[in-house]
């Protein structure tokens, strides 16, 4: 199997400055029919393909994510004619948030270490206490546990925006802008995850809603958006997180609009779970899109045929 010649398998995983130029004069060379004249219309839905989470020394680094870009990639150059439009999230966090160490600390003043849970009961005991939004902080790990069924999760500081682990991974980045010149298919970039005041997972919505900001709700115009094509192809990181919670978003409107769900083609082995030393995080999301598959939801690989996979 051919792929454009800008490409090198052995770069991905790795920083260099996206060949943007050269990229779109191979694109030009080999372009094709403009996405806008598909009838069957398909949605590749990358989440959070960034840097901080696929290259190996990554803040939150996910095992197994190198291997899954590479795939997503190759997948991407074998059915370049098929995928119409591509969607790409970013997760984007500045300094102070819910879930980082510097929001917490315990009786003695120290911040909790990376990857520590937060029960509501160790809040109400005084175990933990919030520098910031002290009473939003104290109802949101209550919230938390009654609403979304999680503990609140301390995590190292990642995809910090300015950072360079903010930015989709290079050899990604690159295969992106060749589709969007190849077919005139401009990119969808989502951006998730800028409310301090709670955690951010599905790119449909935060885990606990934030009326008063723009972003603390669900994103109806990217359901809506969502909702018009034919097939959704859904690959990324983390699939213990992310991925996860944004088909759960998905699954969650099966009552109203059980057709999204039957779109959703989960490329199975485009995405890997975070890894804790206490939480079986790989187990429970299985658990989740095998109870999510009896609403429709297919889970496909890389190497299966677009057509032959529905």
């Amino acid at each position: 199997m051919s792929f454009p010649n800008f490409y090198e398998r052995q770069k991905v995983g790795t920083l260099f400055k996206p060949r943007v130029s050269e990229v779109i004069e191979v694109a030009d060379q080999d372009a094709m029919r403009p996405s806008q004249r598909d009838e069957r219309r398909i949605l590749l839905l990358l989440v959070d393909p960034q840097v901080d989470f696929v290259h190996e020394d990554g803040s939150l680094s996910v095992p197994g994510a190198v291997d899954d870009t590479r795939r997503i990639i190759e997948w991407l150059f074998s059915n370049l004619e098929r995928v119409t439009d591509i969607a790409v999230s970013l997760d984007s966090h500045t300094p102070l948030h819910i879930f980082y160490p510097g929001w917490w600390i315990d009786q003695a003043g120290n911040h909790p270490e990376a990857l520590t849970p937060i029960t509501a009961q160790e809040v109400d005991d005084g175990r933990w206490q919030p520098l910031f939004e002290a009473e939003w902080s104290r109802n949101y790990v209550h919230e938390l546990e009654k609403r979304a069924k999680k503990t609140l999760l301390i995590w190292p500081y990642h995809t910090m925006i300015g950072t360079v682990g903010h930015s989709i991974t290079p050899a990604l980045y690159e295969s992106i802008t060749y589709h969007s010149e190849a077919r005139r298919s401009q990119p969808i970039y989502v951006i998730k995850g800028r409310i301090p005041k709670t955690e951010h997972y599905s790119i449909l919505e935060p885990e606990v809603k934030v009326p008063e900001d723009p972003e603390g709700s669900l994103n109806t115009a990217l359901l809506d958006k969502m909702g018009s094509y034919d097939k959704i192809y859904v690959a990324g990181q983390a699939k213990s997180h992310c991925v996860l919670e944004t088909v759960a978003s998905i699954a969650n409107r099966a009552g109203t609009q059980p057709e999204l769900i039957q779109k959703v083609r989960l490329l199975t082995d485009c995405m890997s779970s975070v890894v804790h030393p206490d939480i079986d995080f790989e187990s429970m999301a299985n658990e989740s899109f095998e109870r999510f598959a009896r609403l429709g939801l297919q889970q496909v690989q890389a190497a299966d045929p677009i057509d032959s996979a529905g």
